[in-house]
């Protein structure tokens, strides 16, 4: 299993950003990364990222529609996607589901929108503050991944990431006991419901990253966790050398 390290701009960056694009290209051509590299740009800057990465890394959308084309003012979808050189799409990350009202079953389905489209969606679960304190976070993870994640998943076209809404941008995070249980609990839940499809082996070969809060200085204590696949990095992801940072965090660097 290559772990894998996916920035998360969210509604962050403008042309100039791309800069920092070509600083990673660099980076990563003059030290191996050991791991995947993945950057999220807006939907805006994906086309001219393509052109200036070349392929250095990969690079996806934060979420699309469903359905492939359609009176859908103001959505993309999965196939515009791809075609501006996206290779993975996120789905379900916390602030769609916040704000935009999604539910497991829109998760679902854009997840199965991204496989029609060839991408690898990035489906993500996680817990509120208030859900912790009260004791359901693992109540509420395994009911997003039966909810949101399609009995079709496989390794090769779907990734997990696990990100506790109270610790994104917030500055905190769970203790590495806490990230540890979650990753394992995550686990045995996609092994319960892929296990029938695709066996014990298939269903543990799904990459499981974290995000939260995820900057250089913490990221080689979370990264060197059991069970923790990569992680998905928020703020940190925007600056090419604190982004280097944590991806030579990744177990083996």
């Amino acid at each position: 299993m290559r772990p894998l390290v996916a920035g998360n701009w969210k509604m962050n960056g403008l042309s100039a950003s791309l800069a920092e694009l070509g600083k990673l290209k660099e980076a990563l051509a003059a030290e191996a990364a050991p791991c995947e590299v993945l950057i999220c740009p807006p939907f805006t800057l994906i086309a001219q990222a393509a052109w200036h990465v070349k392929g250095a890394f990969a690079l996806g959308g934060q979420d699309c529609h469903a359905k492939p084309s359609g009176a859908f003012t103001g959505d993309v979808s999965a196939e515009m996607l791809k075609d501006a050189g996206a290779s993975y799409v996120i789905v379900g990350h916390s602030e769609r589901r916040q704000y935009h009202g999604e539910r497991d079953a829109d998760v679902a389905a854009k997840a199965e929108a991204a496989w029609r489209a060839g991408l690898t969606a990035v489906i993500c679960v996680g817990e509120t503050e208030d859900q912790r304190q009260a004791g359901a976070h693992n109540h509420v993870c395994a009911s997003q991944i039966d909810g949101s994640v399609p009995l079709a998943a496989t390794a090769a076209n779907t990734v997990i990431a696990y990100e506790p809404v109270w610790a994104i941008g917030t500055g905190k995070t769970p203790t590495s006991e806490d990230i540890k249980a979650m990753h394992a609990h995550l686990r045995a839940c996609l092994v319960a419901r892929l296990a029938p499809q695709i066996g014990q082996s298939g269903a543990r070969q799904l990459r499981i990253l974290y995000g939260g809060s995820v900057k250089a200085d913490n990221a080689g204590e979370i990264l060197n966790l059991a069970e923790v696949n990569g992680a998905l990095v928020g703020g940190a992801s925007l600056k090419a050398e604190e982004f280097q940072r944590i991806v030579r965090s990744v177990k083996g660097a």
